[in-house]
């Protein structure tokens, strides 16, 4: 991987990680934050796309279908991380969703789009995906999880990571094949993301109304960083294999764990930092 993608990628794991506590924090809002998230990315990034290269190809066709169906998958994505949010932990969904996600993407890039990752990235990968994983289990019985029961969080991580293997799988090769523009495509889904969450409110729209009032300072926050973190994704994937920019992208697990340690409190905390070195050690090797 050039050093160009690895630093895009980088960004994009600290991007990501950022506008997903803020997400967790906001999670109890619902449908109706998200609808104003979506929103605000619409609005913000808009502005961006006649100085990127505007939609990228001349296939109107091509560019309305690659969004179309990545909106479709990505507001499945939010809602099942937002619920996955109001279930447990933030590390624990988040971590497996991220172990989930990046696991499904290498094994279609490899058996599908025949991507050959060398063996010391394969090994990164593989480092990468078992940490993420191990920080997702972390915990779970001290939330008063047995045996006979499964954790929420769990489930709503791993829906949420399937997800995240669709919309990158997709998005990755309508950004290829059609040659759209990340800017582009990534406000194209928020604007149909929009109108989704617009059907999915109905009459209840106007609840919308005191969640901008009083969140206002983190809508635009999250207006910003997370049509960001999938922008540089997109950018990425375009020079480099897929197979390694899924798995590299999951740094993030490290700063959330970190996040979920220091600041929310969370339990087994030598267990969370650990598993993060772990994820650490297979970035270097992919790295390398």
């Amino acid at each position: 991987m050039s050093s160009f993608a690895f630093v895009l990628v980088f960004a994009a794991a600290i991007t990501h990680a950022a506008w997903n506590v803020i997400a967790h924090g906001s999670s109890r809002s619902g449908v109706p934050f998200l609808w104003a998230g979506s929103l605000c990315s619409t609005a913000i990034w808009a502005a961006a796309v006649p100085v990127t290269g505007g939609i990228g190809t001349t296939d109107v066709g091509g560019f309305l279908a690659g969004i179309g169906v990545s909106a479709l998958i990505h507001v499945g994505y939010m809602l099942v991380l937002q619920r996955g949010y109001t279930s447990g932990d933030l590390s624990t969904v988040y971590a497996t969703a991220r172990g989930v996600g990046p696991l499904l993407s290498v094994v279609v890039a490899i058996a599908v789009l025949g991507e050959r990752p060398s063996p010391l990235s394969l090994v990164g990968i593989a480092l990468i995906i078992a940490g993420v994983v191990g920080a997702g289990l972390i915990g779970r019985r001290g939330r008063g999880t047995t045996g006979k029961r499964v954790d929420p969080a769990l489930v709503f991580g791993v829906l949420t990571g399937v997800a995240i293997a669709a919309y990158t799988l997709w998005d990755t090769a309508a950004v290829r094949t059609w040659g759209i523009s990340p800017v582009a495509f990534m406000v194209g889904c928020t604007f149909l993301e929009t109108l989704l969450f617009t059907a999915i409110l109905g009459r209840r729209l106007p609840s919308v109304v005191p969640v901008v009032r009083e969140q206002w300072r983190t809508l635009v926050a999250f207006g910003i960083l997370s049509p960001l973190a999938y922008i540089l994704v997109l950018t990425a994937v375009a020079i480099a294999p897929l197979a390694l920019v899924a798995p590299l992208r999951e740094v993030s697990v490290v700063i959330v764990s970190l996040y979920g340690v220091v600041v929310l409190r969370e339990s087994s905390p030598a267990l969370r930092l650990g598993v993060s070195v772990v994820v650490v050690g297979g970035i270097a090797l992919i790295a390398s």
